[in-house]
């Protein structure tokens, strides 16, 4: 089965979010002074290519940590968002029209697997919604800062199907911009990540490579063992059928 790597590089020249720590990865030991190689790596739970778990805003979420392992292998539907331009909202009905022009079989609950309204979109069996913006192609640059983003509505209408979502920018929601963008009628106060973590999804963000896809894929994003995490690395890798 061909598989597809979606994942960022970790170093310190890749994009972090505005306030949160910074990437670094420095000698610890050489071999012509230690005899081994040793790097020191600092980041913070959402450097990089991450997964987001309810607690990073709701104090009464669930960490990664009280997932199964087997949750973080999702069945996804990659839609396409790459028309958005910069800080522009993707709405509920982009996001339902998208989903239904998946040609993937009658609309299902994905955590009940049965029928839900037709205007919910929601393919056959998928658990994830992983929007493509091609916002990924500015990653370590003041402009990838300025991405499009899902509105309330349509993060709330697909918590409401059930899935869990990826994206291939740093925020489902507007990101404090780098370039002096942005305007006073975008939300404040995280709501598309309020709508989805609260209804216990999980969010992938700053996903790669998602143009190289077909509309379905298994999307396996592993985060690491960290006890009591709000949000963890992964190595972010597609599964595509032949």
């Amino acid at each position: 089965m061909p598989t597809h790597d979606l994942s960022q590089p970790l170093d310190a020249a890749g994009s972090v979010y505005p306030g949160d720590p910074d990437v670094s990865v420095t000698p610890h030991a050489t071999h012509e002074a230690d005899g081994y190689r040793v790097h020191a790596l600092e980041l913070g739970t959402h450097g990089g290519t991450h997964v987001d778990a309810p607690s990073h805003l709701l104090p009464d979420g669930r960490d990664l940590d009280e997932f199964d392992l087997s949750t973080f292998a999702f069945d996804a539907v990659r839609i396409d968002c790459t028309d958005y331009g910069a800080r522009e909202p993707i709405g509920k009905d982009a996001v339902v029209e998208a989903l239904s022009d998946v040609d993937a079989g009658t609309p299902t609950d994905a955590d009940a697997g049965t029928p839900t309204d037709a205007d919910a979109g929601t393919p056959t069996d998928a658990d994830a919604v992983v929007v493509h913006t091609g916002w990924s192609a500015y990653w370590g640059t003041d402009q990838y800062f300025d991405h499009p983003y899902l509105s309330a509505d349509a993060a709330a209408a697909l918590a409401e199907a059930g899935l869990h979502v990826g994206v291939d920018t740093p925020n489902v929601d507007p990101t404090p911009s780098a370039t002096g963008a942005g305007s006073d009628d975008e939300p404040e106060g995280f709501p598309a990540h309020r709508e989805l973590l609260g209804s216990d999804r999980l969010l992938v963000e700053n996903l790669h490579n998602l143009g190289a896809l077909p509309e379905r894929f298994e999307l396996c994003a592993y985060p690491l063992p960290i006890r009591d995490a709000d949000g963890a690395p992964v190595r972010a890798v597609a599964r595509v059928e032949e």
